[in-house]
């Protein structure tokens, strides 16, 4: 296999020794200096080009042909470099999914990120949880690599990543190996300045290790049941840091596909990078949550997010760049992002030393020159995928069939409108009802009394900044409905991965459940002169789960001026209060239902239907069958409202600019105005919560 043979060729380099030429391994003099980039992207979620597929329509946003220019600047600065990724590589955009799904790559081929990734010579890669999506099999093939798992096809010389893939804690169930080399030793060859300030050549093994969260088995459990397992992070890092020092790792760079959580030490933490920092690597690459980390240092750079600001600053410093004093950075998401870790290192009684108060860590964005302007594309990257462009933009285009005659959005989805999210909950519960009038199993048949609700999140509610939010046909008129679209469903329901599952809760679950969601608004103290942010952070907007019952039966208000926890009041289904003894059943995603995004008590331990049907083609589906669907029954039964309160001071709500007249067209009165911008682009719309 490519991959081991290559950990096997770097092993035997490594003998060599430490940062010595190849010539006299003794030949670099005592105090030379090294300086040393270490770059990252993550998250690129196959955003290739500055392409929204979605919305047909370009975003100058993102895209992995922008990262390029970034890339090319930070080689200039510093040509002693090294160009990493920290995974969810494959999945993401209608792109992705047209590879993968409608139309896959097949093993002479080559994905199209990876053409990408290939010509900016990337050196390394780690994996993250959304390299699952698509099955072991398609893993397996793209990366061409043999996972020695029993039932998992071979990779057989097929088109693949030019650098090595790293994983070091998911392992074969029976045979208890990695199924990924669990770390690589990459012999760069760099120049150095001795101490009389002349430079010579010498060789820097840099050691990486890649890491995801051990939710993936949850994630995708319909594809790694039985098949591999996973260890905590900490625990695989403390095997294999020994093993990359024996073998003549000068640097080791954690690869860690999970974000900073200070909670005591779990192995089976989401989001376990912290924890990471103190196993004796040299260098931490953070992903996954999709943030900016060290804080944006351009002009007008945004804030940093709510979700970092709260980290022990005795562990965290989040303006410099340090976790528990390891220099780390996280380059947002979709490719908006270069991280950059500039080090400097020094040759001391034989090894190189880390000079710490001489490392820089930067999350370098499209603005860094000047806050305003937004870098160009590097031209050499859309050529490479055009072929791929446009064979996704002929399967986005395809009819479905159904018109609409309302815009479906997720502008103005955190004060109370559904337009983008009832639908989904509406296909969720046709179809949960359906499979259980259908089944001839006893226990399913017998919940055929238990009401059927359902709940799904605005997805795509400015997670990703002012452009990522559902948009569907903004052009409808009652008079002239809107054509429905192979990419509609795919706006509407973003992870193509998820399958639909049900769960059988208690009232109080669902109260709980509530309560979770909830925890996505800030505290407004209606006292307060200054201004608030309703909704401080996005990071996990996707938690945000909207309940939903037929015919609007099932209503629930949200007190923002009450701590996290006590938020839900006047919860009803069909005009009575609901009992902690009631039964329901919840229409949800498989995500929801194995415990993502910690809900009390939804764990997996409730889930009564595991569907074999992915979501979005169970919302695909449901449009068909609709033919057309309307505003009055399908897009504007608000189940949920705020409590009122009146403030003294402005709250406000950050969505995209220039969609005031949308709140307006909702009847949303408590969307007041449109205000300035904030720095990373968003609008401040006044919110009166007195509405």
């Amino acid at each position: 296999m490519k991959q081991k043979m290559y950990l096997s060729a770097l092993a035997i380099i490594s003998l060599a020794g430490c940062g010595k030429t190849s010539e006299d391994p003794n030949a670099v003099p005592e105090g030379t200096i090294l300086k040393v980039a270490l770059l990252e992207t993550t998250d690129l979620h196959q955003n290739i080009l500055s392409y929204d597929y979605y919305g047909l329509k370009a975003d100058t946003s993102l895209g992995l042909e922008r990262t390029a220019t970034l890339i090319s600047a930070a080689r200039a600065e510093n040509p002693n470099n090294v160009l990493l990724d920290d995974g969810d590589v494959i999945q993401g955009t209608l792109l992705g999914d047209y590879q993968a799904v409608a139309a896959p790559v097949t093993c002479s081929g080559t994905l199209a990120v990876h053409k990408v990734m290939n010509a900016l010579k990337y050196d390394g890669a780690g994996v993250g949880n959304h390299e699952f999506n698509y099955g072991l099999n398609f893993l397996s093939q793209i990366t061409n690599t043999d996972f020695g798992v029993e039932g998992v096809q071979k990779g057989a010389n097929c088109g693949a990543p030019n650098f090595p893939v790293v994983l070091s804690n998911v392992v074969g169930v029976t045979s208890q190996k990695p199924i990924f080399n669990p770390y690589s030793i990459l012999p760069k060859q760099f120049t150095a300045t001795k101490p009389d300030g002349t430079s010579m050549n010498v060789q820097l093994n840099v050691g990486i290790m890649g890491f995801v969260p051990p939710q993936v088995m949850d994630w995708d459990q319909k594809h790694l049941a039985g098949k591999v397992m996973v260890n905590g992070v900490q625990e695989s890092a403390l095997k294999y840091v020994p093993e990359l020092r024996s073998k003549g790792a000068d640097l080791i760079v954690a690869l860690s596909h999970g974000g900073l959580d200070a909670s005591p030490y779990s192995p089976k933490m989401e989001n376990g990078s912290l924890h990471l920092a103190s196993t004796g690597i040299d260098a931490l690459m953070l992903g996954h949550a999709h943030l900016i980390f060290p804080k944006a240092k351009e002009t007008n750079g945004p804030a940093l997010d709510g979700a970092l600001s709260t980290l022990p600053p005795a562990q965290v410093d989040p303006i410099n760049g340090f976790v528990n004093g390891v220099p780390a950075v996280m380059a947002q998401s979709w490719g908006r992002r270069l991280g950059i870790i500039q080090m400097t290192l020094i040759y001391q009684s034989g090894k190189w030393v880390v000079q710490k108060d001489k490392t820089k860590v930067e999350a370098r964005g499209f603005k860094y020159t000047d806050g305003t302007s937004i870098v160009a594309a590097d031209p050499s990257i859309a050529p490479l995928v055009d072929a791929e462009h446009k064979a996704t933009l002929a399967y986005a285009t395809q009819a479905l069939g159904t018109t609409t005659d309302f815009e479906m959005s997720a502008f103005f989805a955190l004060v109370g409108d559904v337009s983008a999210i009832q639908i989904v909950n509406q296909a969720q519960i046709d179809y949960v009802k359906s499979f259980i009038a259908a089944s001839t199993d006893a226990t399913i048949a017998s919940y055929k009394s238990i009401p059927v609700i359902s709940c799904s999140a605005p997805f795509k509610a400015g997670r990703n900044g002012p452009t990522d939010f559902t948009d569907v046909a903004p052009t409808a008129t009652v008079a002239t409905p809107f054509g429905l679209q192979v990419r509609n469903p795919g706006d509407l329901y973003l992870y193509g991965n998820n399958n639909l599952q049900a769960v059988k809760i208690k009232g109080s679950d669902l109260k709980n459940w509530l309560e979770a969601a909830a925890g996505q608004f800030g505290k407004i103290d209606p006292a307060v002169t200054t201004e608030q942010d309703l909704v401080p952070s996005y990071a996990f907007i996707f938690n945000y789960d909207v309940f939903y019952a037929e015919n609007n039966a099932l209503k629930y208000q949200i007190d923002v001026t009450k701590a996290v926890g006590s938020r839900i009041a006047n919860l009803s289904y069909l005009g009575k209060a609901i009992a902690d003894s009631d039964d329901f059943i919840v229409a949800t995603n498989d995500y929801r239902a194995g415990g993502g995004g910690k809900v009390p008590g939804i764990d997996g331990s409730k889930t009564i239907i595991k569907s074999p049907d992915a979501s979005q083609a169970v919302v695909s589906n449901f449009l068909k069958k609709q033919g057309k669907i309307t505003a009055a029954a399908n897009g504007t039964a608000q189940s949920w409202s705020f409590v009122k309160v009146t403030t003294q001071g402005p709250v406000i709500l950050r969505s995209a600019p220039g969609k005031l007249s949308v709140a307006q067209n909702l009847g949303l009165t408590r969307v007041k105005a449109e205000g300035s911008l904030d720095a990373s682009g968003f609008a401040k719309y006044s919110i009166d919560l007195s509405q």
